[in-house]
């Protein structure tokens, strides 16, 4: 790979020894014969994406940003990042959070957060989110549908413009937090919230949420493999839907056996931080469907008292990131 390439500007479907999108030699190297992006490097503009600088402004007064990532859907990534943002804004009410969901293709914050339906509104200073609390906003392609039965068929350059439309054009204000849920894998909209956010001002992180069983910890494997060859720094992993509880006399029970050892051995062998794990609350499940608050409506399920110890550990994250 040419010196002037980094791992953010290679296509995923690009050939080994690819120089990158903005090399010199994009589609000149005799790396890039027969790949299907060679006229397109060729012929593209080349150096840093305007864009980049005008993401750092925006996001100027927004202290952390927190990606949400999972390498298999289903997991429960978008429910984690509805109870982080939740939680935090709970404990911490002199703080701002807002949350951004570029999950492009399956917007799932805005019925999570009780706000589908609404609408935003747009002034002077760009796109004003909606604010499910006093301190918690949220912005979501969801909110721009003519109906939640719209179907996104997008491909990647558009779904980078709308993302980066989401950090330029929104008037999040002081945020102490910025969470970010994502589609699963390591695709066009991790690439593109990466490139954006490395540019910011303040700590930014990612947190990998997966589940016990070894189908979910391979693709999760992977997530973690992508962070780091992209230094995206790792909060840590949450292990979700790790047992059940049993909403009449919470009894817990496994309904996906961690026949590996879990998450918690997985972070072990691959060096990166646990932060615990979630059970499951069928109770969560009806109020992520009706968009109700499940902490305030639960408080006393062990999810919520998990899910504490996990907000704990994500804030000392950053502030120990913070006084460096």
């Amino acid at each position: 790979m040419s010196s002037t390439a980094t791992t953010t500007n290679v296509p995923s479907d690009a050939p080994a020894h690819c120089p990158g999108t903005q090399s010199e030699d994009a589609g000149k190297a005799s790396a890039c014969a027969g790949c299907p992006n060679q006229q397109l490097c060729s012929t593209g503009p080349k150096g840093p994406d305007p864009a980049i600088a005008l993401v750092k402004e925006k996001l100027a007064d927004v202290r952390n940003k927190l990606l949400v990532l999972s390498g298999k859907g289903g997991v429960g990534k978008s429910t984690v990042t509805a109870l982080l943002s939740r939680a935090m804004a709970h404990r911490s009410p002199e703080q701002n959070f807002g949350v951004l969901d570029i999950d492009i293709c399956g917007p799932s914050q805005p019925r999570v957060l009780g706000v589908l339906g609404e609408q935003v509104h747009q002034s002077g200073s760009g796109w004003s989110p909606v604010y499910i609390e006093d301190n918690l906003s949220l912005m979501s392609i969801g909110f721009l549908l003519g109906s939640p039965d719209d179907a996104i068929i997008w491909r990647g350059p558009k779904k980078n413009g709308m993302i980066r439309q989401f950090l330029t054009e929104v008037d999040w204000g002081q945020l102490d937090y910025l969470l970010l849920d994502t589609p699963p894998g390591t695709s066009d909209e991790h690439l593109s919230a990466t490139t954006f956010l490395k540019g910011t001002d303040g700590s930014w992180g990612a947190i990998l949420v997966t589940t016990p069983q070894e189908v979910a910890l391979l693709d999760v494997r992977k997530e973690i493999s992508f962070c780091k060859k992209l230094a995206i720094p790792v909060v840590g992993v949450v292990e979700n839907m790790s047992g059940f509880v049993c909403p009449k006399c919470t009894t817990e029970s496994t309904i996906f056996p961690a026949r590996t050892g879990g998450a918690e051995q997985m972070c072990t062998e691959m060096e990166v931080p646990y932060l615990g794990k979630l059970p499951l609350d069928p109770r969560l499940t009806k109020c992520c469907d009706e968009g109700k608050d499940f902490i305030t409506e639960f408080p006393s399920s062990p999810a919520v008292k998990a899910l504490d110890d996990v907000v704990t550990k994500v804030q000392q994250f950053f502030e120990q990131n913070n006084k460096q």
